[in-house]
């Protein structure tokens, strides 16, 4: 089946959850947020959300930093 990743298509198996797509991705969960179809997730939710055909994944990196 087809989603979108941070705008752009990607195949995916059938019966793979957001976990195991960062997993393929080499993305640490504890790092990111994860967008799906408009929606923030619980991080709790990423092992057992499902990703379905058409779904829109946006995968958002924590980025350190601060005011001098």
């Amino acid at each position: 089946m087809t989603i979108q990743v941070n705008g752009e298509s990607r195949g995916v198996g059938d019966g793979q959850t957001v976990a195991t797509l960062l997993h393929e991705l080499d993305i640490r969960a504890d790092r990111v947020a994860v967008e799906l179809n408009l929606e923030i997730l619980d991080r709790n939710d990423f092992e057992t959300r499902g990703l379905r055909e058409g779904d829109r994944v946006e995968i958002l990196s924590f980025i350190g930093g601060g005011a001098e």
